[in-house]
């Protein structure tokens, strides 16, 4: 019997924020674990801060000065006695130099040795690991001899297709697919200086490109006596920039016979290493039903709940009981499927305008309470520009993928995210896809029908127009009465002038009834009652359908949420000859979302052209480049390198030549 060598620790600090911070903080409790959370200054008042038993600022919102400060992190755990440390999911979870420090530290940490982090967080290294223990790997070359002409000869050797990946780090950072030979110095000098901009090491790996492939992961698990198991595969095919978007377990691309020879395979090769902990090896399946080793993932992944769904297990929990020491509570063949789950990640971006990261204050959420939401949000909470754009994740479970995904589609439509723009109804759009409901979704899902997925429909912005009409004149001028309407009827019609999305609706609104109203919308008449007010919430019978609407009066803003879609609108009625211009064609760079100045690419006196790039700012992990929108001469710089700006302030001001 093999002997336990118990290590055990009673008080966790959780290094993360957010909902991945309140993920293990629920379970750490349920275990009667003491928790500690850690927080940037521009966290202070967030949840995971306030659920902790205690919390440590840590240091200014930079990641790099704050959720990334390994020194800070080791000293908050020494300042209050933590002796466990659990990394999330993040950077720190497969940082082999933090779990060395925690180590060094006489710290517990939830996760492998650093021992392991090196030999699989390399993925050239891993690459080899792979190949030795048989595991099937795309072919590609994963050399030291990092010259471009070398990379270009094994470019050539390969055959394009080709894909360029960082060996460090992940997260669809320093990867390029290239097409053509010509196209290669530059998409390689681009990833190159991704990579050392974001893990400190511009190595890269070269890999034949499989083209329309499925992104199959395998959840395994091993203790410290030699035990490993997998918990089946997740498909991860739906992405966007080499980002998931939708997650699900099982796979429907793959059969019984196939889980097992993948999940066998993905033990063999946990067991071959020594490993410890929660991992996950990433597998591209091609339409052959061949499958190959890409990567492994050191740590928890952010999909874990779809495998907690059909398992009916708490990966946390499994991997609390791992780091202290205690062996995998069940077998292989103790491992039930149950149904099937699918997750998507609710993102605070604006899909318009190229899936553009947004910051701000949600002004109103409310999660649909039939599913499991992870969030760290509540109604006047702050999202900052600091950090992921990902801000919450729906997962729906039901007795077959058609059921979860309708169940998926009802909460995702009955998600309340105002005052932030989303993801929202572009996520319901990919589930609703006859593509995707079929089951056949690959890794070009997104790129091959995103303007399908980005149709709106008129009529029901038609209908939107006429009820957010209705409920800013309701609220204009008093507070609802008890039970929520108004006492008073006006016959006379009012004009409106409602913007959203910079268009202008005229609106003719006329009160001919107690409750109910005529409402004209581009010459379109619609009938509303309403039945009921409060705060927050309208029920309403629209062109004699009842239903409701969830809605936040701002000023002469309206932020609504009906028929699943939040929109802005602005009441322009009373200031339409005031109303403030796009920007478009005056000469004004402005900021077109909130964040970081990381480039400024003109000075004060500069001649431009329109369309050259000036300034970049950097928001959520992604660069933003703004261009003149006129040519003329810069005449006022208004922002430095390194500050935070907000959005729509000026930037920059560029004076069009007069003409003669």
């Amino acid at each position: 019997m093999t002997k336990m060598t118990p290590t055990p620790f009673h008080k966790l600090l959780i290094a993360n924020r957010g909902e991945i911070a309140l993920r293990v903080i629920r379970t750490a409790r349920a275990m009667g674990y003491m928790t500690v959370a850690v927080y940037s200054t521009a966290d202070l008042r967030s949840r995971h801060v306030l659920e902790a038993d205690q919390a440590v600022c840590i240091g200014e919102p930079l990641p790099a000065q704050s959720y990334l400060n390994m020194d800070a992190i080791i000293e908050a755990a020494r300042q209050t006695g933590a002796d466990a440390v659990h990394p999330g999911y993040g950077f720190l979870a497969e940082n082999a130099g933090f779990a060395r420090a925690c180590r060094d530290a006489g710290l517990v940490f939830i996760g492998p040795s650093p021992e392991a982090i090196i030999a699989m967080g390399h993925k050239a290294g891993a690459k080899k690991i792979m190949m030795e223990a048989g595991v099937p790997c795309i072919p590609g070359y994963q050399g030291a001899d990092q010259s471009e002409a070398r990379l270009q000869s094994e470019a050539e050797r390969i055959g394009y297709p080709v894909m360029i990946k960082a060996t460090a780090g992940g997260g669809g950072r320093g990867m390029r697919l290239v097409s053509a030979a010509k196209d290669f110095p530059d998409l390689l000098r681009s990833a190159q200086s991704e990579a050392q901009n974001a893990f400190g090491d511009p190595e890269v790996i070269l890999e034949r490109a499989i083209t329309q492939p499925r992104h199959i992961e395998i959840q395994v698990f091993a203790d410290r006596y030699g035990n490993a198991i997998h918990l089946g595969e997740r498909d991860c095919s739906v992405q966007r920039r080499h980002q998931k978007v939708i997650e699900e377990a099982p796979s429907p691309a793959v059969d019984a016979q196939l889980r097992d020879r993948m999940g066998a395979t993905a033990v063999a090769a946990v067991k071959a290493i020594g490993y410890e902990g929660a991992g996950t090896l990433e597998f591209l399946l091609d339409q052959q039903g061949d499958f190959y080793f890409m990567e492994m993932n050191t740590r928890l992944q952010v999909e874990h709940p779809v495998t907690e769904a059909i398992t009916g297990l708490d990966l946390v929990e499994m991997q609390l009981r791992v780091a202290a020491g205690e062996s995998l509570a069940l077998k292989q063949d103790e491992v039930v499927f149950q149904g099937h789950a699918i997750e998507v990640r609710l993102c605070a971006e604006d899909v318009d305008k190229g899936f553009m990261p947004q910051s701000g204050t949600m002004l109103l959420w409310q999660a649909p309470a039939s599913l499991r939401v992870e969030h760290a949000l509540s109604s006047g909470a702050e999202i900052p520009p600091y950090y992921d754009s990902m801000i919450a994740k729906i997962i729906a479970h039901g007795a077959n993928r058609d059921e979860a995904r309708r169940r998926l589609m009802l909460g995702l439509h009955q998600t309340v995210a105002l005052g932030v723009t989303t993801n929202q109804v572009f996520l319901e759009s990919c589930l609703r896809h006859p593509v995707f409901a079929a089951g056949q979704a690959t890794t070009g899902f997104i790129a091959q029908h995103q303007e399908q997925l980005l149709e709106t429909e008129t009529l029901a912005c038609e209908r939107a127009v006429a009820v957010a009409a209705v409920l800013l004149f309701e609220t204009s001028n008093e507070r609802p009465t008890p039970g929520g309407l108004r006492r008073l009827a006006h016959s006379l019609p009012v004009g409106m002038s409602l913007e959203i999305a910079s268009a202008l609706h005229k609106v003719q609104i006329t009160q001919s009834g107690t409750h109910r109203f005529d409402v004209e919308v581009q010459a379109r008449q619609h009938v509303i009652d309403l039945v009921e007010l409060t705060q927050h919430k309208a029920r309403l019978v629209v062109d004699s359908v009842m239903e409701s609407a969830a809605f936040l009066r701002d000023g002469s803003q309206l932020l609504l949420h009906y028929r699943g879609q939040p929109i802005a609108v602005n009441d322009q009625t009373r200031s339409a000859a005031e109303r403030a211009t796009n920007g478009e064609g005056d000469g004004k760079v402005r900021a077109s979302m909130n964040g970081r100045v990381v480039a400024v690419l003109v000075a004060e006196g500069d001649q431009v052209e329109a369309g050259q790039p000036i300034i970049t700012l950097e928001a959520m992990k992604m660069e933003h480049v703004h261009l003149a929108p006129v040519s003329g001469r810069v005449s006022a710089l208004s922002a430095a390198l390194g500050e935070q700006v907000t959005l729509r302030r000026v930037l920059v001001e560029i004076e069009a030549p007069v003409a003669s």
